[in-house]
């Protein structure tokens, strides 16, 4: 929780967060919202103009006396930086208050370097953001980094990735801080994507919601009940891929058998292909690989699917099903308002979703599953940055509480202590 030491400070955060949340509004607006007085918020309100965080926005209809100044604030202000990353590529996006992408770097992930290669390039990519989107280093109001692995969001730290397995115990988020100095998150990549689409993507009317990732490498759950996060004890929560469905199925990396990662997963799809291919089943895939096997890739074996090849269908079927019963159990488990599923999945074309709702409502409680909704994702690849910004602005308009002074809760509890004696 934010802290300031006086009334005054601890006002005019307050509407500059009561403009963000329900501009543009006008002064009496931020009056009803607030109950500040009148001539006060006419001072504030001044004073944030003055300094470039609020802006006009026209007058509002009023149709029964004078029409009021609207405000709004200044979403080109002060910035923010999302930074994510996996086993296969390191995405860093400068963006305004809104917020919305300015300027963005993609690369392939480095994973030659080991942890000072990846933390290397984690740091320069999130400089040429910057860079290219023309910001200054001191209007960043801060940074946020998401990981595809266990990331404990309290001390800053990933703990551990199945894809990347060198990158352990990493303090990313005091190297982010003490490389840039603002105030820098970290959290998992499907919370993060979990995030943007509940407050801008397909989940925003949902308090109640669960976000499914398709991965290359995994599939991960973002959950969230009455509108907060779900971390678990350990941060471990949401880790669907390792969910078991199979009793003595295929090998897992997680070290067991029968996960539905290992049996749906795109990681999954690409080995039975290559295996129906080498048994002789035949396949368009093998040409969308430029008749190398070991190029193919899921991608390429869900949209074999959806333009008709008959083997990929097959798989394609069969890998929908075992995700259709893992959703059931969560939505027997949490009792989700919304299902958003990775827009990825839509490479196998637009009947995945009934496919995934027919076992869904064939395998969860009815109940469940009455007012369920079942959606891709519509955010795309921005969906990790956005998230990440949500959280970092989340953070820098929190309306803060008073705190009195050090010396001041000292001398309290001096006194409080020769009372006691």
């Amino acid at each position: 929780m934010k802290h300031v030491t006086t009334k005054v400070q601890r006002d005019k955060l307050v509407v500059e967060a009561v403009t963000r949340r329900f501009g543009p509004v006008s002064r009496s607006g931020i009056h009803d919202l607030t109950d500040l007085q009148q001539s006060e918020i006419s001072r504030l309100v001044r004073e944030l103009l003055n300094e470039r965080r609020l802006e006009e926005a026209g007058r509002g209809a009023n149709p029964l006396g004078r029409k009021q100044v609207l405000l709004r604030i200044n979403e080109e202000h002060r910035f923010v930086v999302g930074v994510g990353f996996d086993d296969e590529s390191v995405l860093a996006s400068a963006m305004n208050l809104r917020p919305a992408v300015k300027a963005e770097v993609r690369e392939p992930t480095n994973l030659g370097g080991g942890i000072e290669g990846l933390i290397a390039q984690l740091l320069s990519s999130t400089h040429k953001a910057i860079e290219q989107a023309g910001v200054n280093t001191k209007s960043l109001v801060g940074i946020g980094v998401a990981g595809s692995g266990l990331v404990d969001s309290r001390r800053g730290v990933f703990l551990m990735s199945s894809t990347v397995d060198f990158f352990r115990e990493v303090p990313l988020e005091k190297i982010f801080e003490d490389e840039f100095g603002v105030p820098v998150v970290l959290e998992n990549l499907t919370r993060a994507k979990t995030l943007a689409e509940q407050r801008m993507g397909e989940g925003r009317t949902a308090e109640d919601l669960i976000f499914i990732e398709y991965g290359r490498t995994g599939i991960g759950a973002g959950i969230v009940t009455h509108g907060r996060l779900l971390h678990g004890s350990a941060f471990a929560a949401g880790e669907f891929g390792h969910t078991h469905v199979m009793q003595e199925g295929p090998a897992c990396k997680c070290g067991s058998f029968g996960c539905l990662e290992a049996l749906a997963g795109a990681a999954a799809l690409e080995s039975k292909i290559r295996k129906a291919i080498t048994e002789g089943s035949p396949s368009e895939v093998l040409a969308m690989a430029g008749g190398d096997p070991s190029q193919i890739t899921g991608w390429m074996v869900l949209e074999a699917a959806h333009n008709g090849d008959k083997t990929c269908a097959a798989l394609v079927e069969q890998a929908i099903t075992y995700l259709g019963l893992g959703l059931a159990n969560l939505v027997n488990l949490f009792n989700p308002a919304v299902l958003i599923i990775d827009q990825r999945l839509r490479l196998a074309g637009d009947g995945v979703l009934s496919a995934i709702f027919r076992v869904v409502q064939r395998q969860a409680l009815r109940r469940a599953t009455r007012n369920l909704a079942i959606r891709f994702g519509n955010l795309g690849n921005d969906a990790v940055v956005l998230g990440m910004a949500s959280i970092v602005l989340e953070k820098h308009f929190e309306i803060p509480v008073l705190k009195p002074p050090r010396f001041m809760i000292g001398d309290d509890d001096h006194k409080r202590s020769a009372a006691a004696n």
